[in-house]
């Protein structure tokens, strides 16, 4: 009986020490899983857009008449008319009368010289009757030739040269009279008047000065290094002006007709011309977006230069070295070689060596080598969200072990 008693107490203790074992085991904690780590550089991208573009050349310049024109006297005498247009910023047509100076002394000029025409041309008639019958006379007293002076032809010659110049004074009376009226040259802009009614002029007394209003002009300065993105340096390229009208920023059309053709010695630009058709819009009626381009504004130019067909803009600060940095889709760092024709302010303009859709790398890599994998921002926030629930799964897992 001992000796049983001596055998099973052991084997009790032993299972029950495995059954405490089990138990313990089955309390414990399962270990918790590990997320696998992600170490690949993140990176943000922009897509790159491929397309035709214009390139414009910026300029600026005050807007001016193509000609303007100082009024003088050419006769002298008194003003006894001026027209109601005949004021500052008035406008007239060509032709319109803007003055009379007093016509009176050049009627008198003018009958003058016509009476003097008509005794001139008696004198030349009776001239002519008597060289015809010195004529007949020579022949009834001899056969021999006359002489000229037998003829009278020297006295002829005088009267007819006294025919030209009576037809010679009536030209300037003629002329002078019409003087007395002063009239516009072409369609312009009244810019400033010197004399008033009743008011005397001398020849060469200045009247007024007008402005061309059929044809405005810009100069437009452009640097040299500019110019090669003009075709045939910009001569007939179109201009895109905008200005300020009462307070609305306001957009004309002109378009380059002439080049200056000399550097400026103080600016070292080249200046080129452009020209606005009827800027006061006075041959064609104009609607409420049709303002006038006035004279003296100051405007800004974009003057329209060659079309790129394959252009993309990209920051300068991505360019190094002509190469820029690329994420292909392989997720892997590229880097393309690309072609800079032009920079605009922070950024560039390239025409070769990106495609449409590129995924451009906009941040910054401490150790850039290529080919190295990298990881999108969206990427990584995506891989967080899937370990943060993988997480949460596993704690709802032992808590219901526990639970058990």
């Amino acid at each position: 009986m001992a000796r049983k008693k001596q055998i099973i107490i052991p084997i009790a203790i032993l299972a029950i020490g495995i059954g405490a074992f089990i138990g313990f085991s089955s309390m414990k904690k399962p270990p918790e899983e590990k997320a696998e780590v992600d170490n690949r550089p993140i990176v943000a991208v922009e897509n790159i857009t491929v397309m035709p573009m214009t390139l414009e050349v910026s300029s600026y310049g005050v807007v001016k008449p193509k000609y303007e024109t100082t009024i003088v006297a050419q006769v002298s005498g008194e003003v006894v008319e001026l027209s109601d247009k005949f004021v500052r910023g008035g406008l007239v047509k060509k032709g319109q009368l803007l003055a009379r100076i007093d016509p009176n002394d050049y009627h008198a000029a003018l009958i003058d010289a016509q009476a003097n025409m008509a005794s001139a041309r008696a004198a030349l008639e009776t001239e002519v009757a008597q060289g015809k019958v010195a004529e007949q006379e020579w022949q009834q007293i001899t056969d021999t030739s006359p002489t000229e002076l037998s003829l009278r032809k020297p006295q002829l010659a005088q009267e007819l040269a006294n025919v030209k110049s009576a037809q010679a004074a009536i030209l300037r009376a003629e002329r002078n009279l019409q003087r007395t009226e002063v009239r516009a040259p072409y369609d312009a802009m009244i810019n400033s008047r010197t004399i008033g009614l009743g008011s005397f002029v001398g020849v060469g007394s200045e009247i007024g000065m007008l402005l061309g209003s059929a044809i405005a002009e810009v100069r437009l300065p452009v640097a040299d290094n500019q110019l090669q993105f003009l075709i045939d340096q910009g001569l007939k390229s179109t201009v895109n002006l905008s200005g300020t009208f009462a307070g609305e920023e306001l957009q004309w059309q002109a378009e380059i007709v002439r080049s200056e053709g000399v550097v400026d010695d103080n600016s070292r630009m080249t200046y080129l011309v452009a020209e606005i058709k009827d800027p006061y819009y006075l041959n064609h009626s104009n609607t409420a977006h049709d303002l006038p381009l006035r004279f003296g504004s100051y405007v800004k130019a974009k003057i329209l230069g060659m079309t790129i067909e394959n252009a993309s803009v990209v920051p300068q600060y991505l360019v190094d070295n002509n190469q820029v940095a690329l994420l292909d889709s392989e997720s892997e760092l590229h880097y393309a070689v690309v072609n800079v024709i032009r920079q605009e302010g922070g950024n560039v303009v390239i025409n070769k060596g990106l495609l449409d859709g590129d995924q451009l790398i906009t941040s910054s890599l401490d150790y850039p080598v290529e080919g190295m994998k990298l990881a999108l921002i969206n990427e990584e926030e995506a891989q967080n969200d899937d370990v943060a629930t993988s997480l949460e799964t596993a704690e709802v897992v032992i808590n219901e072990n526990e639970g058990e």
